[in-house]
C-alpha cells in the first residue's frame, strides 16, 4: 500500500528519532573543534598562567555544541534556530529542535518553561503525525513530563526547603512535599502510561516514588503497580539522622568529591567538597571542635580552583600533613582536557597549588588517581587514569616522585601502555608481596590488574625502570565492562585485601534498576565481590555475599559504622539521566560471610544521586559518621549534600594516627592487626591505612571497630616500602594514639571531644510511624 503524503512525510520518523535529545557536533567540527582544543590547552601550558588562570581560559572557550552538561548555552542556541527566520522548515524539523530544547530547558533547570514547550510538542506532533505515530509519541511524551514534574516538585520541595528527611526513602513527614503540583501532575502522567503499557517498569517506578512525595506511599499506590520496600534493608539498624541541614553543610550543587581529614593537624576532621560545574568552587571546612564547622575557603588560598569531579589526598612532600590532588575534565570527552591540580598543604589550613613547579602539568579528562609509593622508596608517587575516547586517546600515567618537590613521568619506562575509558584506579599489596599493585576499572573495555614485580633489571634504586605486568585475564578479577567505582578492603577479616567493583552501565532506563529488585531479567551491568585467595588470584563471591544486583554505583566508600569489626560499605547511585531517582544504598558486614542491606532501616536511601563518600569520626565520639556530596552532572539537577550522624553503640573501638619514619609520613599501605581480648576469646582485627572507595576519601588515621573487646592485647604494624614489622603494647580500648614508625610505645592522643547532632532539632517532626512494608 502506498504511503500518502501526509504519512510518508512522518515514516522514518520514530518517537526515539524523533524525539532524540543532545546537539552534536558533526564531521569535521568535531575535528576543527579538537584541534582548537588542543591548541587552546598547549597555549595555556606554556604561558605564565596560573592553574586557576588556564581553568578559567578553557573554561570560558568550552563549546556548548560538543559538550553535553553546558545546557543552558545549549537551550539558548536551540532557542534561535526556533526564532530565527525558517522559511521552509518542514514540520519535523520544527518539532525535533523543539523537543530538544524542551530537554535543555529541563537538563538545566529550567522546568516550568520545560513542560510548556514539552506541551508545544505534543501539540505539534497530534497536528502533523498520523495516529498511530501520534499515540506511540505521547507515550513517550507523558513520561518525559512526569520526569519533569517530578523535577518540579524536588525544585520547590527538597532544594527550596531542605531538612533531614528530605528524598529519604520512603519519602514520610516531614520529607513529604508540601507543594504537590508536581507530583500530583507526574502522578497522572504516568497512570496514563501504564494504563496503556502495563509493564513499563520505568514508569511503576517513577508512579511509587511520586506517591511517596505526597504521602501516600503505598496505600496509594494502585495495586498491580505498587513495588514494595523490603528488599531495600529494612532489618532492624540504628538509624543515622542527617545533620547537614540543621549544620549548614547541606551544600546545594551538582556532583563532586569530599576528603574528611585533619587537615590542620589539630585531631579534628575537616571537610574539603568539590563540585564537578566548570565554575564550581573548591570549598573548606573547619571543624571548630564544638559541634559546628566554618567555611574558610578563601582564608585556604582556594579561590579560583574551580571544576573537579574526585579529590585524592596524598603527601607528595613527605611532610606528614595531608595534600590533595584535584581531577577534572571527567564526562567531557575532547572538550575535558583540563590540567589536575596538586594543592600542597602549608599547615594552619592554607593550600597553595604547586601543579607546575612539581611537574604535574598533565591536560585530559580524568576523574580518579592513586597516590601509592610503587618503588618502596619512602615516597608516594601518583597513577593518573584518563578517559580516552575514539579519536581522542589519552594515555593513563605514571608519575614518580623525586623526593624533592618535583614528579618525573615514567609511564613509557614501566612499560604501562593503557588508553582506555578509565573510571577508577585503586591500588594495594593484595599479594604480600611488599609491593602495591594496580586495579583499573574501565567502561566499555574489560578492567585491568597490574602486578607490580619490582625493577625491570639488576638496577634496584627507586629511579630505575618498574615493571608491572597485567595478570588481568588469569586473576579472576576482571570480569564484565560496565564498572565505575571499586576498593580493596578486607571484607572477611583473614587480613588479604578483597575487591568490590560497583557495577555501572548497560541499563536502558530507571527500569532495569526495578526490574533486578523484583526479580526480573535485565541487562544492567551488576557489581562484584572478589575475594582474595592468597596466591594472586580471586574469586567472585558476589552471590554469596547478596551483592550480585545492579545497583548504578557512582561514589563509593567503606567504614565500619557499628563498631562491630566488620567493614561496611554505602554506594552513592545514579546516572546523569534526570529520571535516574534511584535510593544510595548502605550495606552491613554480616560476620564476613555476607552483606545485609540497611538502607531503609538506617536513614540512608537518599534519592537523589549520590557521588563522593567519606566515612569519619567527625565528632571523636569513637563512631564513624557519613558525608556524601549528592547532584547529577546536568546543570539544573542540584542537590543538597548530607551528613548521616551516627547514633552510636555499645562496641568498642581504637583509633590509631600512623606516623612513617623509613616509609612515607602518612604511612599509606600500612598494614595493622588489633589484636584484642574477648569473651569468646582471642580476636584480630586488620586494618590498612588508605583513604577508601576510588570516589570520596576517608581520613588518614585508622578508626578500628573491637566489638565486645574486653581489652586490646597488642597492636602489629607492616610498614610499607622497608617492610618493618613493629608491635606496640600498652593501648587501651576506645582510646586516640599516635604511633611512630620503630617505638614500641603508643602516644596517647588527646584530642577536643563533643556530640554532633543526632536527633532532630527541636520542633522538628518525626518520621511518620506505621509505615507498612510489604
Amino acid at each position: 500500500m502506498k504511503d500518502s503524503p501526509r504519512t510518508a512525510r512522518w515514516r522514518f520518523a520514530p518517537p526515539l528519532l524523533l524525539l532524540a535529545v543532545g546537539l552534536l557536533v558533526l564531521g569535521a567540527e568535531v575535528t576543527a573543534y579538537r584541534r582548537h582544543l588542543r591548541q587552546l590547552a598547549r597555549a595555556a601550558s606554556t604561558g605564565p598562567q596560573t592553574i586557576p588562570q588556564m581553568l578559567k581560559l578553557i573554561g570560558d572557550h568550552l563549546d556548548p555544541r560538543a559538550v553535553l552538561y553546558l545546557n543552558d548555552e545549549r537551550a539558548a542556541l536551540l532557542e534561535a534556530q526556533l526564532k530565527a527566520p525558517n522559511a521552509g522548515m518542514s514540520p519535523i524539523d520544527h518539532v525535533k529542535i523543539e523537543s530538544r530544547y524542551a530537554d535543555e530547558l529541563l537538563k538545566a533547570g529550567k522546568t516550568e518553561q520545560a513542560l510548556q514547550e514539552f506541551h508545544l510538542v505534543e501539540q505539534q506532533i497530534q497536528a502533523h503525525a498520523p495516529p498511530a505515530l501520534w499515540r506511540q509519541a505521547r507515550l513517550y511524551l507523558l513520561t518525559q513530563e512526569a520526569i519533569g514534574y517530578l523535577r518540579l516538585g524536588e525544585q520547590q520541595n527538597c532544594c527550596a526547603s531542605n531538612n533531614a528527611y528530605s528524598c529519604l526513602l520512603p519519602i514520610a513527614v516531614p520529607g513529604v512535599h508540601t507543594k504537590q503540583f508536581g507530583s500530583r501532575s507526574a502522578i497522572r502522567c504516568l497512570t496514563t502510561v501504564l494504563r496503556a503499557q502495563p509493564d513499563d517498569l520505568q514508569a511503576r517506578w517513577l508512579l511509587n516514588i511520586a506517591y511517596m512525595t505526597v504521602g501516600e506511599y503505598p496505600k496509594g499506590v494502585p495495586p498491580q503497580w505498587l513495588i514494595p520496600l523490603k528488599d531495600f534493608g529494612t532489618a532492624p539498624f540504628p538509624r543515622f539522622y542527617n545533620a547537614a541541614p540543621q549544620m549548614s553543610l547541606d551544600l546545594l550543587g551538582l556532583s563532586g568529591s569530599v576528603i574528611m581529614e585533619d587537615f590542620e593537624g589539630n585531631g579534628l576532621l575537616d571537610l574539603m567538597i568539590s563540585s564537578t560545574s566548570p565554575t564550581g568552587q573548591l570549598r573548606y571546612f573547619r571543624n571548630n571542635g564544638d559541634g559546628t564547622f566554618t567555611e574558610r575557603t578563601k582564608e585556604a588560598g582556594l579561590m579560583g580552583e574551580v571544576g573537579g569531579l574526585n579529590l585524592v589526598t596524598t603527601d607528595y612532600n613527605n611532610d606528614g600533613r595531608p595534600d590533595v590532588v584535584v581531577l577534572r575534565g571527567a564526562w567531557l570527552g575532547s572538550s575535558g582536557h583540563y590540567p589536575l591540580s596538586l594543592l600542597r598543604n602549608d599547615g594552619g589550613g592554607h593550600f597553595t597549588d604547586v601543579t607546575l613547579q612539581a611537574g604535574l602539568l598533565s591536560l585530559g579528562p580524568t576523574q580518579t588517581a592513586v597516590a601509592f609509593d610503587y618503588n618502596g622508596d619512602g615516597w608516594l608517587d601518583l597513577f593518573v587514569g584518563y578517559e580516552s575516547t575514539d579519536g581522542d586517546p589519552v594515555p593513563c600515567k605514571l608519575f614518580r616522585n623525586n623526593r624533592n618537590g618535583t614528579f618525573t613521568d615514567v609511564t613509557a619506562r614501566c612499560g604501562l601502555h593503557l588508553t582506555r575509558y578509565v573510571k577508577a584506579v585503586i591500588s594495594a599489596d593484595y599479594t604480600h608481596s611488599g609491593r602495591p599493585g594496580l586495579y583499573i576499572s574501565c567502561q566499555g573495555q574489560p578492567n585491568v590488574l597490574l602486578r607490580n614485580d619490582g625493577p625491570a633489571g639488576p638496577d634496584h634504586s627507586p629511579t630505575a625502570p618498574w615493571k608491572f605486568t597485567d595478570v588481568s585475564r588469569q586473576s579472576g578479577a576482571c570480569h564484565g565492562t560496565g564498572t565505575f567505582s571499586c576498593f580493596f578492603f578486607d571484607y572477611d577479616n583473614d587480613g588479604w585485601p578483597d575487591l568490590y567493583v560497583g557495577g555501572w552501565g548497560k541499563i536502558r532506563s530507571v527500569g532495569d534498576i526495578a526490574a533486578d529488585y523484583l526479580g526480573l531479567p535485565t541487562p544492567a551491568a551488576k557489581s562484584h565481590l572478589y575475594r582474595n585467595n592468597h596466591d594472586g588470584t580471586f574469586t567472585d563471591v558476589s552471590r554469596q555475599a547478596h551483592l550480585d544486583k545492579v545497583i548504578e554505583g557512582m561514589g563509593i566508600n567503606y567504614g565500619d559504622l557499628d563498631n562491630d569489626g566488620w567493614p561496611d560499605f554505602y554506594v552513592g547511585t545514579g546516572t546523569p539521566d534526570l529520571e535516574t531517582l534511584v535510593p544510595n544504598r548502605m550495606f552491613r558486614n554480616h560476620g564476613g560471610r555476607y552483606f545485609d542491606e540497611v538502607t531503609v532501616s538506617g536513614g540512608f536511601g537518599h534519592l537523589q544521586k549520590g557521588h563522593g563518600i567519606a566515612f569519619g569520626d567527625l565528632d571523636n565520639s569513637g563512631q564513624q559518621d557519613v558525608f556524601e556530596v549528592m547532584g547529577g552532572a546536568y546543570e539544573g539537577d542540584t542537590a543538597h549534600d548530607c551528613l548521616y550522624v551516627n547514633p552510636g553503640s555499645h562496641n568498642h573501638w581504637v583509633t590509631l594516627k600512623l606516623e612513617g619514619v623509613r616509609c612515607n609520613r602518612i604511612a599509606l599501605g600500612a598494614q595493622i592487626c588489633v589484636t584484642a581480648a574477648t569473651p569468646q576469646g582471642e580476636r584480630k582485627v586488620y586494618r590498612t591505612v588508605s583513604t577508601g572507595g576510588s570516589f570520596g576519601n576517608n581520613p588518614l588515621r585508622q578508626e578500628v571497630g573491637l566489638g565486645d573487646a574486653t581489652a586490646i592485647t597488642a597492636v602489629t604494624i607492616q610498614w610499607p616500602g622497608s617492610g618493618t614489622v613493629q608491635v606496640v603494647r600498652g593501648v587501651g580500648l576506645d582510646q586516640f594514639y599516635r604511633v611512630r614508625e620503630g617505638e614500641a610505645v603508643a602516644r596517647l592522643w588527646r584530642v577536643p571531644h563533643f556530640r554532633l547532632p543526632a536527633r532532630p532539632a527541636p520542633g522538628a517532626m518525626p518520621i511518620m510511624p506505621g509505615m507498612t512494608m510489604k
